[in-house]
């Protein structure tokens, strides 16, 4: 692998003004900055990163802070990621990944390791958001705190969504709902998501008149069936469901079916999950898809349109889209 000392010794120069040429820190003569190029390009060197950084201002690289907390289903934090990488790669950057959380979003920061930083997970009062409001570099939350402190915010519009699933059952008829939700640890974090869902859900059970439970549910088998015992105990009258827990999704149904209730014959079910978990399942649910590739993309594209501060912060919140399929239907007519 040839080194900084084999390019200066192809120029006909001294290490040190191949390092300026690199850095940008003083002035090279053009017939010199030629001469270097072409030793650099013959001898296929690559310069180190740092000296890339010098040279631009620039690390060329976007932080990705992906918490790996309890209760976070790491199937959909990938999709997201899919989306963040694809962005960034277009962009010409690479991604940095950190699911650590303590110290860590000071160190990479703090000593240039990146140009912009994506910040996921985001909770209602968020610890971080004061730090990343203070940084240099811009930061993007996916999420919606309940104070952005200035930062920009990219997601789902998670209040219409809960808004329009129990709008779509209850326009079918139904009158009994539930929100089958995100696991306790989740709700606990008042992570903003899971909080924005259950309140467009009640908002729009309570204007319709429905009676509804929201249950928090644990993303395993055993949480699943906890939750739907539940349900039959305090409502087993109901006959709609709405599931925002991808993980418990699939155990969801078969728990119903152990109480005799078939999907969508004695209870329809709407799910809040990317479109590939819906369709997936058997019958295939009628969802408000969640789309993760679009919001990590759109994460990237604000993040680095705010270098330079060339553009203004903003929140953008994507509105839902409910994808009819297989799983709902007016309820059955009560026996006589």
């Amino acid at each position: 692998m040839a080194t900084i000392d084999d390019v200066a010794q192809q120029a006909g120069v001294s290490r040190s003004t191949v390092s300026y040429a690199l850095s940008g820190k003083r002035p090279i003569s053009s017939d010199t900055r030629r001469r270097i190029e072409r030793a650099i390009e013959s001898l296929d060197y690559r310069p180190h990163a740092g000296a890339r950084a010098l040279a631009s201002s620039r690390t060329g690289v976007v932080g990705l802070m992906a918490p790996l907390r309890t209760g976070v289903d790491v199937n959909v934090i990938m999709q997201f990621v899919a989306g963040v990488v694809s962005a960034a790669t277009a962009a010409s950057h690479d991604v940095l990944m950190v699911t650590q959380e303590e110290g860590v979003l000071e160190r990479v920061a703090g000593t240039s390791m990146v140009d912009a930083l994506v910040v996921m997970d985001i909770e209602s009062d968020d610890r971080r958001i004061p730090v990343l409001a203070g940084l240099r570099q811009p930061a993007v939350l996916i999420g919606l705190p309940a104070d952005p402190q200035g930062l920009s915010c990219v997601d789902l519009d998670f209040f219409q969504t809960g808004g329009l699933a129990a709008r779509h059952l209850l326009d079918l008829g139904h009158r009994r709902l539930a929100l089958i939700g995100s696991p306790i640890e989740v709700v606990n974090r008042h992570t903003s998501y899971a909080e924005r869902m259950t309140r467009g859900f009640v908002g729009a059970c309570e204007a319709a008149g429905g009676s509804y439970l929201v249950i928090p549910t644990a993303a395993t088998v055993a949480g699943a069936q906890e939750s739907v015992r539940f349900l039959m105990t305090m409502a087993p009258d109901v006959t709609a469901v709405v599931v925002h827990n991808e993980m418990a999704l699939p155990h969801v149904i078969a728990a119903l079916r152990t109480y005799g209730k078939e999907v969508p014959g004695d209870v329809s079910l709407v799910a809040v999950c990317p479109e590939t978990t819906a369709v997936a399942q058997s019958p295939q649910i009628t969802s408000v898809d969640i789309p993760t590739e679009a919001i990590g993309r759109a994460a990237v594209e604000m993040a680095l349109g705010q270098l330079d501060h060339a553009a203004p912060s903003q929140i953008r919140l994507l509105s839902p889209t409910l994808s009819d399929r297989s799983s709902t239907q007016s309820p059955a007519a009560p026996p006589a």
